[in-house]
């Protein structure tokens, strides 16, 4: 796997390797920028709760209040609504998916320019409810300063999608997450080593623990994003001797809905809390803090039910069995042993079902992992920056392997490219 990356240090992938620097330099701005505080803000000492996971995206920039506290978020909002839409119910969204590229761009405007409207409103309930601002100029400014943020975090990302390397946006979200480990481990050394409370030889002994089930989360993380039910396949044009009995197959992923919906949930969890802080009701504010935050036995339960529940459903949105079905009878591809049509998709949907049921049970085991880990360290007295990130585990493994497939693809196809031309000059 890692053989193929050798070639990057060859003459003839200099481009590459500028790709690759770009792409790092505009991490680095994106790391400076989430210690760049607002002027004028403060950095929240209360408990973030239902925006934890918000806080860890933008790389801590929420908590420390700073330019890109909001970071790309907004836009993903967005593009999770279009992709809503697009599902029968605004006629034009379907049109737009149906064009190819052509809609694809206009789609993306689209959710640009909802993100930038979304940041603003969203940065306006962040400086209203957090910073506790009485003067309206100064939340105007606030407001103004982290939709700006979230603006050039989008054009930067567009450019390192078209000049370095990966998704922008994804490296990003990843980046916000690994900015914030360091943090994590060094708060989790000072509270279990360095604390009087526990006895030194415990204290080591439990950070040892610490770091091994992390790397077992991690462990667990990778083998359920590269895990694939394949389903094999035939093409009645074909035959198995003419490519050599190479079997073809329809790769259908463990978890195809990766983390999305745990961020479903985590938005919906967070509403009414948001909307408690902004509105500053104690009693509407003490009801959810006792019942809807996740980190409370029936907001927990609520968060649980919400990952299944999205998960199933946005694994069936991103895998159509009814449009795969289409798809297979297009390219004259079939199923061995399943009729096609009808009984094809009822096959595609049942394998899709049990997957998806599969996948969103990891999601909810990740999920739960930071939340029971939170009520552990409430008791034990540890700090709050002290955490088990399951979900930002998998955003990580997700978007760094997304990452290394097209560094390796890229590699590979020049190496190609390259041989072909020397044996053409002999």
């Amino acid at each position: 796997m890692f053989s193929s990356l050798k070639g990057l240090f060859s003459p003839s992938n200099k481009d590459l390797r500028k790709r690759i620097y770009f792409t790092l330099a505009v991490l680095a701005l994106f790391g400076l920028g989430t210690n760049i505080m607002v002027p004028g803000a403060k950095s929240i000492t209360s408990k973030l709760g239902f925006i934890d996971l918000l806080n860890l995206m933008s790389g801590g920039g929420l908590r420390t209040f700073s330019i890109f506290s909001l970071g790309v978020m907004p836009y993903i909002t967005a593009s999770i609504l279009t992709q809503l839409l697009q599902m029968d119910v605004i006629p034009y969204f379907k049109e737009l998916k149906e064009q190819g590229a052509t809609g694809r761009q206009v789609i993306n405007k689209i959710n640009r320019y909802l993100g930038i409207l979304f940041a603003f409103i969203q940065g306006y309930i962040y400086a209203v409810a957090f910073m506790q601002m009485d003067d309206t100029m100064q939340v105007v400014k606030t407001t103004i300063i982290l939709t700006a943020g979230t603006a050039l975090l989008l054009w930067l990302a567009d450019e390192v999608t078209k000049k370095g390397l990966g998704n922008g946006v994804s490296l990003f979200i990843m980046a916000g997450i690994v900015n914030s480990l360091p943090t994590t481990f060094k708060s989790a050394f000072t509270s279990l080593i360095q604390s009087d409370s526990i006895p030194q030889t415990l204290g080591i002994v439990l950070f040892i623990v610490f770091i091994l089930t992390y790397l077992i989360i991690l462990i667990g993380v990778v083998f359920t994003e590269i895990s694939q039910r394949r389903i094999p396949i035939q093409h009645s044009s074909r035959t198995d001797s003419s490519y050599n009995k190479e079997q073809a197959y329809l790769p259908l992923k463990l978890n195809s809905a990766s983390v999305m919906p745990v961020i479903f949930a985590s938005a919906i969890t967070s509403i009414p809390s948001l909307i408690a802080t902004f509105l500053k009701n104690e009693a509407f504010s003490q009801f959810c803090e006792k019942y809807i935050v996740y980190t409370t036995p029936s907001g927990f339960a609520i968060y649980i039910l919400l990952i299944f529940v999205f998960g199933y459903v946005y694994t069936l949105m991103e895998l159509n069995p009814k449009e795969m079905s289409e798809n297979l009878d297009k390219s004259r591809a079939f199923i061995p042993g399943i009729t096609p049509g009808e009984k094809t998709q009822a096959y595609l949907k049942g394998t899709l079902t049990r997957l998806s049921v599969s996948g969103s049970l990891f999601l909810a085991v990740l999920a739960a992992i930071p939340v029971v880990f939170s009520w552990i360290s409430s008791a034990a007295n540890l700090s709050s920056q002290v955490t088990l990130g399951g979900t930002g585990l998998l955003i990580v493994v997700g978007v760094a392997l997304e990452t290394f497939k097209q560094l390796e693809s890229s590699v590979v196809s020049r190496s190609y490219a390259s041989g072909r031309e020397r044996r053409r000059g002999r």
